[in-house]
């Protein structure tokens, strides 16, 4: 599709990011059963099901689209159920509460905690480990694609091109060494008991609202200096996230598969921030001492299985900066791109 060359609020941002491609409406007419999302009320999520639910709508055929979440916010459950997505409150750390959750064959594990680890590992642990445990205990008979990061791999240099599915992780920090547990109980359950299971390694996913470009942008606005520590990056439209994660429930096999999922260019901090601040007319300052060990990653693979993302860089970089300018939304959830000693 041919998309606009700015975005006039969250309104219209959140129509496009919930467009289907062609190929998802395909794969929904194939896909058997229904839809669940565990952890929906979360960055992606409600638009993922928005999406879901579109190209189960164009595909015309009779499928549920279910969100999972505690919804602590109630605005948030209401929104989805307007929608026609139907949703249940459950905490994943309950469970007993998750033992009552109905049967779906395909399920979507988005669910996890990353800001706020420093100081409060073990609900970290809890979250990014127990509750998997007593999802993939649940679902063993569902197909599932597991959310996981980047972050499990090696930090590399720019020249390495990233990390392929075929790295062996070496998680940095307690976060991401939680994440690689969450990996490996799926992992376990998919051996265990034959669930078909897709770990989804992304990063970073942006939506204007929030991500890597939000972060470096607001900075700029605000007239705050660049973290420039981590030099290098990766990031995908989130619209083009949430794509991949649906039709990865095909990719869902036993052993366990894996799929990183990025965009493919990898985006320099300081070239990132000039074209910004050169596109808001501010001048770009930088902090930190630069460097070029980064959580890059190669999604190959991806584009190899489901084509190039639908947005290039330079599209969200523009619509990046305009944005801003016109004072648009922030959910106020920073990235914390800039780390690379693991403490998030």
């Amino acid at each position: 599709m041919k998309y606009p060359e700015r975005i006039n609020g969250t309104a219209e941002l959140e129509e496009l990011l919930s467009i289907p491609s062609a190929e998802l409406v395909e794969m929904m007419k194939r896909l058997p059963g229904d839809i669940m999302i565990l952890g929906i009320a979360g960055k992606m999520g409600v638009t993922m099901g928005r999406l879901a639910l579109r190209a189960i709508r164009e595909a015309g055929v009779p499928k549920k689209v279910i969100g999972v979440a505690r919804f602590s916010n109630p605005k948030e459950r209401e929104k989805l159920q307007s929608l026609g997505i139907e949703t249940i409150a459950c905490d994943l750390l309950d469970q007993e509460a998750v033992r009552r959750l109905p049967q779906a064959e395909n399920v979507i594990f988005m669910a996890g905690r990353k800001f706020g680890t420093d100081g409060s590992e073990a609900q970290t642990w809890a979250m990014n480990v127990l509750a998997p445990a007593f999802v993939a205990d649940r679902f063993r008979d569902s197909r599932i694609v597991a959310f996981s990061t980047g972050c499990v791999y090696p930090l590399v240099g720019v020249g390495s091109g990233g990390c392929t599915e075929e790295i062996v992780p070496a998680p940095v920090g307690e976060y991401s060494q939680s994440c690689l547990g969450r990996e490996r109980i799926f992992q376990y359950h998919s051996a265990q008991n034959g669930t078909k299971v897709l770990l989804f390694r992304l990063n970073y996913s942006v939506d204007l609202r929030y991500g890597v470009l939000h972060d470096i942008a607001r900075n700029i606005w605000e007239n705050k200096p660049v973290d420039n520590t981590v030099g290098y990056f990766n990031v995908i439209w989130q619209g083009d996230a949430n794509s991949a994660a649906l039709r990865a429930l095909e990719l869902a096999d036993t052993p366990a598969a894996i799929l990183n999922v990025t965009g493919p260019e990898t985006a320099s901090v300081e070239k990132t921030a000039r074209l910004l601040g050169k596109l808001m007319g501010r001048e770009v300052a930088f902090k930190g001492i630069p460097g070029d060990r980064c959580y890059l990653n190669d999604a190959a693979k991806m584009n190899r299985l489901f084509g190039y993302p639908a947005v290039s860089l330079e599209q969200l970089i523009r619509w990046q900066a305009d944005w801003i300018l016109n004072g648009g939304e922030s959910i106020g959830k920073p990235t914390h791109f800039e780390v690379n000693n693991g403490k998030f």
